[in-house]
């Protein structure tokens, strides 16, 4: 009785199993990811609104849709949905019901009646009307040209990986208007002047990874083939886009030396997506085969603007290996809903910003000297960040999605995404141990060989850990690596971590003369270079954004919203407090500002005698200087 019952219970088993993997089988195969095609009429940019229309797959009841919230690169939960309106959604010829989420704004429920095979849905995107920052929830239109971040046009049913889900997408441009983007295209058709692209199917993370820059003005400049790697600039006039030949050699360059420095790529092609305009947000977004970066209109043909932006490409361009290919497990999620972990920020922006400061040493964009004051002032800047004894740079990065969107008022005490320019200063420390460990056999190219490499591929993601850090630098040279991170990223200072500048054989040094980049960067920022004398960070017009805790503005009562009306009983200027800082130095006078501040007006008596002071990099002769080397093109 028990072998029979055995026998049976067999039997049953392979049956039961049968019927599992057949129903599996059937349900895997009626669940194929949809196929979305998406219309984006862009004609109307100079209005900034776009309008979209798509047709979405689904089948009776609720449709859940999303609005992409968790855009990557921005590091932020910061997706523009404010600025989404006119939704629609019909099928069958009938308008249908739809609300928000209430617990999340970025969620739509839309109620499909039984039978309905598909859903269209229309909606429109108010880019901003005046100038707003922020990425792409930041100005992107003008008269004369616009960037489309297909995050900002669009909706995903949920249930899905964006890497699943396949968008068919096509775009009509304004009259007269090129373009240029990343996304591979089937076919492009004109009409009364107008251009309509048809794009290849792609994946969702595809479309969303692969903005298109189109306008009036744009130039196309090649810069390598094989893979082909090019510029698409667009302007708000013709004028902006003719530098000199020069501009182009070290983009050129920049090429060379990436993939030196690497030594392979992933992507099919590049294409460096620049915006030349006042009136678009002022940042830099990377993208696996491309990127999004905007400075003002003479960015290119003006010298002084050229320098203060010099690294921007260089750092965005890096992000194709280190932020897009290789991606901290945590940020690698599978879509734009899930939160984002943004705890290794110190390698996915930090290390970015080393090697893009190495790479613009590297391709001529800036000269060794300017090079070294670049570095100064990052150095100098978190020298003179008090928020370090309270919040140590893990910290800055675990806040990342606040701290991306704080005030500069206070920004010296709150701290804000310092991740960026202490982990330079950091990484630069690192590169500075593997040469000296390795006896100059060995630098930080050695471990983006090892962690970015080869084989070449095209855009993949590989995720990493902290313990896949620490892993690779032991394979290039044995330290305690573990040891070293933990201490940068947990430590309160004091001051800057200085070490890689000076084992690197420089010292910061400080006097009362202007290097050439930080002029620059006062003449094109409109601000007053007061930092590293009273502590006072104010713009050409006396309005105080910053003071430094513990420095004489601050100590004399001065903080950050109160305004600069006069300087030792004169109106003030620029020149003003520059010159009352020169004559007050080595002398017992306190330097008198009156300040308004909320409608009162106070006369503050500030007890400096130092006259100005600025950073630099002087060289240190006791020892080898490895910072020339580290910034000497291969």
């Amino acid at each position: 009785m028990g072998a029979l019952t055995m026998k049976l219970s067999r039997i049953l088993g392979a049956v039961c199993l049968f019927f599992f993997v057949f129903f599996f089988s059937l349900s895997s195969w009626s669940a194929t990811p949809p196929t979305v095609t998406i219309f984006v009429d862009a004609t109307s940019a100079p209005r900034k609104i776009f309008h979209a229309k798509l047709k979405i797959p689904a089948t009776g009841g609720d449709l859940t849709l999303y609005y992409p919230k968790w855009i990557p690169g921005e590091h932020a939960p910061d997706g523009p949905v404010i600025d989404l309106a006119g939704l629609k959604f019909t099928a069958g010829g009938k308008t249908l019901k739809w609300r928000r989420d209430l617990l999340d704004g970025f969620t739509i429920h839309v109620e499909v009646p039984t039978g309905e095979t598909e859903v269209t849905a229309e909606l429109d995107f108010l880019s901003p009307a005046t100038f707003e920052s922020g990425f792409s929830a930041g100005s992107s239109a003008t008269d004369k040209m616009a960037v489309i971040s297909w995050n900002q046009v669009l909706l995903y049913p949920k249930g899905w990986k964006s890497d699943d889900l396949t968008y068919q997408a096509s775009l009509k441009l304004p009259a007269g208007w090129r373009f240029g983007t990343p996304l591979p295209i089937a076919s492009t058709t004109g009409g009364n002047g107008e251009t309509q692209i048809t794009f290849q199917p792609s994946s969702l993370t595809t479309l969303v990874d692969s903005p298109v820059i189109t306008g009036e003005f744009l130039k196309v400049v090649k810069l390598a083939d094989n893979p082909l790697t090019e510029m698409d600039i667009a302007a708000d006039s013709a004028a902006a886009l003719e530098p000199p030949q020069e501009v182009w050699d070290h983009y050129k360059n920049l090429v060379d030396q990436a993939n030196k420095l690497f030594g392979a790529h992933h992507y099919r092609d590049y294409h460096f997506l620049y915006s030349l305009s006042d009136h678009v947000a002022h940042f830099g977004l990377e993208h696996h085969e491309s990127d999004d970066s905007r400075v003002d209109e003479r960015g290119l043909v003006d010298e002084t603007s050229r320098k203060m932006e010099a690294s921007l490409l260089p750092h965005e361009y890096v992000h194709s290996w280190n932020g897009k290919y290789r991606r901290p497990a945590d940020l690698a999620t599978p879509d734009y809903q899930q939160p984002m972990q943004d705890d290794l920020l110190w390698v996915y922006e930090g290390l970015t910003n080393y090697l893009g400061t190495v790479l613009t040493a590297r391709s001529g964009l800036l000269t060794p000297e300017q090079d070294r004051d670049d570095l100064a002032m990052t150095a100098a800047a978190l020298d003179h960040t008090p928020g370090r004894v309270w919040r140590n740079l893990q910290d800055t990065a675990d806040a990342a999605p606040q701290l991306y969107f704080s005030p500069q008022a206070w920004h010296s005490w709150r701290r804000g995404v310092d991740f960026y320019d202490e982990d330079t200063l950091n990484w630069l420390w690192v590169d500075v141990i593997i040469r000296q460990q390795s006896k100059g056999k060995k630098s930080i190219d050695d471990f983006c060989h090892l962690f970015h490499g080869a084989p070449s591929t095209g855009p993949i993601v590989k995720p990493y850990t902290f313990d896949d850090v620490i892993d690779t630098l032991n394979r290039v040279v044995a330290y305690d690596w573990r040891g070293f991170w933990t201490e940068r990223l947990t430590n309160h200072g004091p001051g800057a971590p200085l070490g890689g500048v000076e084992s690197s054989g420089w010292k910061l040094v400080y006097d009362e003369f202007q290097s050439e980049m930080e002029h620059g960067a006062e003449t094109n920022g409109h601000v007053v270079g007061a930092t590293y004398s009273i502590g006072l960070d104010l713009r050409e017009d006396g309005g105080i954004t910053d003071t430094i805790e513990g420095m004489p503005a601050a100590l004399a009562g001065i903080g950050p919203g109160m305004k600069l009306i006069a300087v030792n009983g004169r109106k003030y200027s620029p020149e003003v407090l520059h010159d009352a800082l020169r004559a007050g130095k080595g002398g017992t006078t306190p330097l008198e500002l009156l300040v308004e501040n909320t409608d009162y007006y106070k006369t503050y008596k500030v007890d400096y005698h130092g006259g100005e002071r600025y950073p630099h990099l002087v060289r240190d002769e006791s020892k080898p200087d490895l910072l020339t080397d580290i910034y000497k093109a291969k």
